[in-house]
């Protein structure tokens, strides 16, 4: 593809898996703020008349997707759940800038995912579903299994009892000390002078 340039880039008409008409319809995109996209969508669940609402993304948003249905799931515990994942194709143009080439049209087929949050019960039985609460029980498992791991482990070993070879690896070895008399001596020996040593040599003659 040195040869071309990417142009524009179209969306093949995607069909929603859920068959909902009074449903609020969020797509998220890859610049979507989830401040402002939140605040619009708990406005419109506040009011009485909304009972469902989906978040729709594709590509790189799939992740954003997923934190603004959770963050609504944790505010609204009350909310029903089902999830679909699919592909969404996409038309690429590419435009060659050398003589001879062609245009190129490449299809791609990107990871696509839709998320129902609903007021009223859904069917249990279809895939993907989720009653209500299992989001708190969900974090409260993780946050226990964190605190958990962060914990450093207790040694199982008794005072006095013998180390392994890992611990003797670890362990520093001690520096053996000489005895304080055989320092005196080697001291005495140094502190002797060459006259010293002939005087003792005359009187053993």
């Amino acid at each position: 593809m040195e040869n071309y340039t990417r142009g524009e880039t179209e969306e093949v008409e995607d069909v929603y898996p859920f068959d909902v008409d009074d449903a609020v319809q969020m797509r998220i995109t890859q610049g979507s703020k989830i401040r402002n996209v939140m605040g619009f969508a708990m406005k419109k669940m506040a009011e009485k008349e909304t009972r469902q609402i989906t978040w729709n993304g594709c590509g790189s948003s799939v992740t954003k997707t997923i934190t603004c249905a959770e963050i609504m799931k944790r505010k609204l515990k009350v909310l029903h759940q089902i999830t679909k994942v699919r592909f969404k194709r996409t038309v690429e143009h590419w435009s060659p800038h050398v003589e001879g080439l062609e245009p190129l049209k490449v299809n791609r087929d990107v990871p696509a995912i839709s998320i129902l949050l609903s007021k009223d019960p859904l069917d249990s039985s279809e895939p993907g579903y989720q009653p209500p609460g299992n989001f708190a029980a969900f974090w409260q498992d993780k946050t226990k299994s964190d605190k958990q791991g962060t914990r450093r482990p207790r040694s199982s070993k008794k005072p006095g009892a013998p180390m392994d070879q890992a611990d003797q690896r670890h362990r520093r070895p001690k520096r053996n000390k000489k005895p304080q008399g055989a320092s005196n001596a080697d001291q005495n020996k140094r502190e002797e002078t060459p006259s010293t040593a002939m005087d003792t040599a005359s009187k053993e003659s």
